[in-house]
């Protein structure tokens, strides 16, 4: 029984999650530069942004660990 080639397979539906994540994670990187956008200079923001859509997975891990400013990074608001 030869298999339905319409009906993707364990490989494909693998791929396409890994695009998936990729994709999120571009995406949720360049918000990301675009919000701290004041807190970098231009020139970096644009340099950010060339990396992330150059180098899309790694771009994006090295703008969370690297590329993001300390400010930014975080999260927790001073009460005061």
């Amino acid at each position: 029984m030869d298999p339905n080639p319409l009906v993707p397979t364990g490989f494909d539906i693998a791929a396409s999650l890994i695009a998936v994540v990729v994709i999120a994670a571009t995406i949720v990187a360049l918000v990301s530069i675009v919000r701290v956008g004041r807190d970098i200079r231009p020139a970096a923001a644009l340099v950010w942004t060339l990396i992330v859509l150059f180098v899309p997975m790694l771009g994006a891990v090295a703008w969370f660990v690297a590329g993001k400013p300390a400010r930014a990074r975080s999260d927790v608001r001073d009460p005061a």
